[in-house]
């Protein structure tokens, strides 16, 4: 069960209760002569009217809930959280976990514990990338890197649902309501962006689908709101004798 809302507050479809309910009602006429059938149609249409607004309590204010979410992260000035993270494409799977620190604005530093030593971090103008696997790290402009980790900065920007998507599709789902945003551009990297927010309006979980097909998942534990951030946190130097690659300066 799920619903479509326009960012422009456009046309709804009808809901599953008038839909269950003309279903039953339909029925009822059909099975008059047979006391049993007609009175099973009118058992279902009363659990439809009693089970499903309840379901549907986060379906039907998706606009109160992005408005609950903007107003969280809006005023929060830094951001821990723990997270797991899995990254799927053409059959392909990676799973990865660690620890996320976040300050506005636009700051972000991936510390990986799994892979050990595995490093992202933007300053808010560039990008650093680290792999000691590899021994590799790579600087890009923030605004040009195509790294699918990029979306989580909106956490910590000028959170506008309606200005950088315009449609969303929602569905309860255990835990809260489970929302996914189409971008207005399709010129990003990536085409939907969704999410699974508590009814304090807290993110447990976010899928990023990429252009090229992929699937980038993380789910977030043990958030803490405004906690002591050092300004070292977002500033990266890259280790001696490492493959340093600057793709800041390309056209």
């Amino acid at each position: 069960m799920s619903i479509l809302t326009k960012s422009n507050s456009g046309s709804t479809e009808p809901t599953a209760c008038m839909t269950a309910c003309a279903t039953a009602s339909r029925k009822a006429g059909e099975n008059r002569k047979t006391p049993g059938k007609w009175i099973a149609s009118l058992l279902s249409a009363s659990l439809v009217l009693v089970f499903v607004p309840r379901a549907r309590a986060w379906d039907l204010d998706v606009q109160g809930t992005l408005k609950g979410i903007e107003e969280r992260y809006n005023h929060i000035q830094t951001l821990e959280v723990a997270f797991s993270e899995t990254y799927k494409l053409q059959g392909r799977l990676r799973t990865e976990q660690g620890q996320l620190t976040l300050r506005k604005p636009g700051k972000m530093r991936w510390q990986y514990s799994a892979p050990a030593g595995k490093l992202f971090v933007s300053d808010g103008k560039f990008v650093y990338f680290y792999t000691p696997q590899d021994n590799r790290a790579e600087k890009m402009k923030f605004k040009e890197t195509d790294d699918m980790r990029a979306p989580l900065a909106f956490l910590l920007g000028r959170l506008q649902f309606n200005q950088d998507f315009r449609e969303f599709h929602a569905r309860p789902e255990e835990g809260g309501i489970f929302i996914t945003a189409i971008p207005k551009s399709d010129k990003l990297p990536y085409t939907e962006v969704s999410f699974l927010a508590s009814p304090d309006f807290v993110i447990h979980r976010l899928e990023v689908k990429g252009q090229d097909g992929s699937l980038l998942q993380f789910t977030f534990q043990n958030e803490k709101k405004d906690p002591p951030v050092q300004d070292s946190a977002f500033r990266f130097a890259p280790p001696p004798g490492v493959e340093y690659v600057d793709s800041s300066n390309q056209q």
